[in-house]
C-alpha cells in the first residue's frame, strides 16, 4: 500500500466457550455465514475457507435491503490450529488473531492494518461489533 509505518487497530473480547469450539465457528463457513456482520441490516450469503497458509478465503458481505455488498477475502500466512491465524486482505493489509484458552473460556485479540478512508475509530467499531456479533452467536449456539 505504500505505507512505511502502518496503523494497528486491535479489538479483542473473551467468549465464555472452550478454545475448540470457538475455532470451529470462526472458521467453518456454515458458521462464518451466521455471524459475521456488524449490524443486523447486513449479512455474510456465502463465506469459502481454504484454511491452511496459501490457502484463501473469501465471504461475501452484502446489505440485506440489497443496497450495498462486497467481498472480504485473502490468504493465509500461518495457521496454528486454536492458537492464532494470520493473513494477508486481498488490498494488501495484514491481519492476525490469537485464540487464547483460557481455562472454559477463549480470549480473542484481533490485530489489523488500518486501511486510510474511514476514520480508525469507525474501523475499530466495525471490527468490533463483528468480533461482539461472533461473541453472541458462540455463546446461543447449540453444539453441532
Amino acid at each position: 500500500m505504500g505505507r512505511g509505518n502502518p496503523v494497528m487497530i486491535t479489538v479483542e473480547t473473551i467468549i465464555h466457550s472452550p478454545v475448540e469450539s470457538v475455532w470451529k465457528y470462526w472458521t467453518e463457513p456454515n458458521h462464518i455465514m451466521q455471524w459475521n456482520n456488524a449490524s443486523d441490516d447486513w449479512h455474510t450469503p456465502h463465506a469459502e475457507n481454504d484454511l491452511k497458509v496459501g490457502g484463501k478465503f473469501i465471504s461475501r458481505m452484502e446489505a440485506k435491503d440489497g443496497s450495498f455488498g462486497f467481498d472480504f477475502g485473502g490468504v493465509y500466512d500461518e495457521v496454528r490450529i486454536n492458537e492464532s491465524i494470520s493473513y494477508t486482505i486481498a488490498d494488501g493489509r495484514k491481519v492476525k488473531i490469537a485464540f487464547i484458552s483460557k481455562n472454559n473460556d477463549t480470549q480473542i485479540i484481533e490485530s489489523f492494518e488500518a486501511e486510510e478512508i474511514n476514520a480508525i475509530e469507525m474501523q475499530q467499531a466495525g471490527w468490533q461489533a463483528i468480533l461482539d456479533n461472533f461473541k453472541k452467536y458462540v455463546e446461543t449456539v447449540k453444539e453441532e
